[in-house]
């Protein structure tokens, strides 16, 4: 089979060009990978050109050793991954000791994979130790989520809490909550230590003043995730806009509720009783 005709690679493209049309990459903005399955190596494999150079990752990843990735390249538009994804977009291999990478095939005019290379191999590590079939990482500079960086304070539970609130499908969908990462350099192996901890436990990150990671087993399930979390964002920017007193909102009662009906569990830190109405306030 031929690289271009795999599915992974339509459901990859479908994936860049929806967040596209969400206005979440603009310029060369966002990433994404995704740990391919042996099986679809298998299905390429005389496509892939082995004999490129080995280069440093950035941070160990022993856990990923001869595994296959697909990822975004740098400097690259994902606007334009639909029209030439050789172009724009790679397949690359960690060597034995996941130590360095090289490409083995696409960018056919040149680069290199995204400049979060490390984040992405990193937080890829820590889903697969906590579920093998968690497979992609996907990066995107989601407005609202930025913006709420800017005046909510730097609690996870906080963050969570509100989020949660916004509508009430949200705690189904990241029960877990979200992690923050203070500002630190991107690209860095500080910031992809610092989210792959985060990925541990967690399947939304979020990078202060800058953006959000998500993950998930399929690239409908990481879109959506990463969807919803803006949405309520986006509706929390809109209460506070409106003055950011809430005189009701979803209750300890009601989120018990829903553990219930739809088997989830939360933990109890985000179960608090407010003291406050205001948004970001306990």
């Amino acid at each position: 089979m031929k690289v271009l005709e795999a599915q992974f690679v339509k459901d990859f493209t479908k994936m860049c060009h929806d967040g596209y049309m969400q206005g979440w990459h603009e310029g060369n903005g966002g990433n994404i990978s995704y740990r391919m399955r042996e099986s679809e190596v298998e299905n390429v494999r005389e496509e892939l050109n082995e004999s490129g150079e080995w280069k440093e990752i950035g941070g160990p990843v022993p856990g990923l050793a001869n595994e296959y990735f697909v990822m975004t390249g740098s400097g690259k538009f994902l606007r334009n991954v639909e029209l030439d994804f050789a172009d724009t977009c790679c397949i690359v291999k960690v060597n034995e000791d996941g130590t360095k990478y090289k490409v083995v095939w696409g960018l056919v005019n040149g680069g290199r994979p995204t400049s979060e290379l490390p984040a992405h191999l990193m937080n890829l590590e820590s889903l697969k130790a906590r579920d093998p079939e968690l497979r992609i990482v996907y990066h995107c500079h989601s407005p609202k989520v930025t913006a709420l960086t800017f005046v909510l304070p730097m609690d996870e539970v906080i963050w969570t809490r509100e989020l949660w609130e916004m509508v009430s499908e949200c705690s189904i969908f990241f029960p877990q909550g979200v992690g923050l990462v203070e500002w630190m350099m991107p690209g860095s192996y500080e910031i992809s230590k610092a989210s792959a901890e985060i990925m541990k436990t967690k399947n939304v990150v979020i990078w202060v003043h800058h953006g959000m990671f998500a993950c998930g087993h399929t690239f409908d399930e990481t879109f959506g995730l990463m969807h919803i979390v803006e949405k309520a964002a986006s509706i929390l920017v809109d209460v506070i806009s409106m003055g950011g007193v809430k005189r009701q909102a979803i209750s300890v009662e009601n989120f018990r509720a829903i553990e219930k009906v739809f088997g989830v569990h939360f933990d109890e830190k985000y179960l608090y009783e407010r003291k406050s109405n205001k948004v970001g306030e306990y």
